[in-house]
């Protein structure tokens, strides 16, 4: 769903830093060969975590949901000098594709990409995350956020996308028969009454759920 008027949209991304070419082209080749072109971060959300990881400045950070390496690429923008980005994803079938682009992109050494279920990898994971980006199966959010809240130092962040489900999480109807949708609300609702962090939900594109570790 664009929850921004088409107009609004243009002059908003108009006067966005552009993507750089590489993303640009991973942009593209993923409309023209992937499946689910939707799930790519794009322009604007891209922009937008490369904003945050630079003004983060983060040593290490964990992304669950590779999905064609876009977002990864994003937020490697922002890393420290020998920073390193751990990124999972379930779908083997991408793993060409993304590996393929994290080398374009001179980040070999940068961004270490998991393949297999994020819940049985990340517990093998030997670090903290200063940011954690969510953008995985819905129906898991709230178990990802249990897995890494403690591993994520006073200061640091974690951002969850697609938290407004095109609209779907304030239609009753939706959210009693979509387990994805109610996992959606669920998680919402979670994370807003955790003293453990101070969150604030951006309309971003499907919804950036943005949460500051106390």
């Amino acid at each position: 769903m664009d929850f921004l008027p088409e107009e609004i949209d243009r002059f908003v991304c108009g006067h966005t830093q552009p993507e750089p070419e590489l993303l640009h082209r991973i942009n593209r080749e993923t409309n023209i060969k992937i499946l689910r072109p939707r799930m790519l971060s794009g322009h604007l959300q891209g922009r937008v975590l490369s904003m945050f990881s630079h003004m983060i400045k983060p040593k290490t950070i964990l992304e669950i949901g590779t999905y064609t390496g876009y977002s990864a690429i994003c937020m490697a923008e922002g890393l420290q000098t020998e920073g390193v980005i751990h990124t999972v994803d379930i779908d083997e079938e991408l793993e060409d594709f993304v590996r393929d682009k994290i080398a374009l992109a001179g980040l070999n050494e940068t961004i270490q990409f998991h393949v297999g279920n994020a819940l049985e990898i990340i517990p093998k994971l030997n670090t903290n995350f200063d940011l954690v980006f969510i953008d995985a199966d819905k129906e898991n959010y709230s178990a990802y956020f249990d897995l890494i809240i403690d591993r994520v130092p006073s200061g640091g962040y974690i951002i969850a996308d697609n938290v407004l489900w095109s609209g779907k999480v304030v239609d009753e109807q939706e959210v009693q028969n979509d387990p994805d949708t109610k996992a959606l609300v669920e998680f919402c609702d979670k994370v807003h009454n955790d003293s453990r962090v101070q969150n604030l939900l951006f309309p971003v594109r499907d919804g950036l759920m943005v949460m500051r570790k106390l």
